[in-house]
């Protein structure tokens, strides 16, 4: 990734060695693979985002009528 932007990133030592050794095995570089899992996560949140949308005007229940209804079905 030539043309990306340059940043500092902060990892845990164990992290950092795992990250090298998967560099290392895969033979891509740590930009590759941070830029792919921040890329995953990202999605991620995109999919959730769209859900939340697609099921913005369903009805919802409290929190209590769910917990009424397990310990009358005997589930708690």
């Amino acid at each position: 990734m030539a043309n990306g932007t340059r940043t500092t990133v902060y990892l845990k030592p164990g992290v950092y060695r795992a990250l090298k050794l998967k560099s290392a095995e895969s033979e891509r570089t740590l930009s590759d693979i941070v830029n792919q899992a921040v890329l995953e996560l990202l999605r991620e949140d995109s999919l959730d985002l769209e859900a939340v949308e697609k099921r913005r005007g369903e009805s919802s229940r409290s929190f209590e009528e769910v917990l009424k209804d397990l310990k009358r079905d005997g589930l708690i």
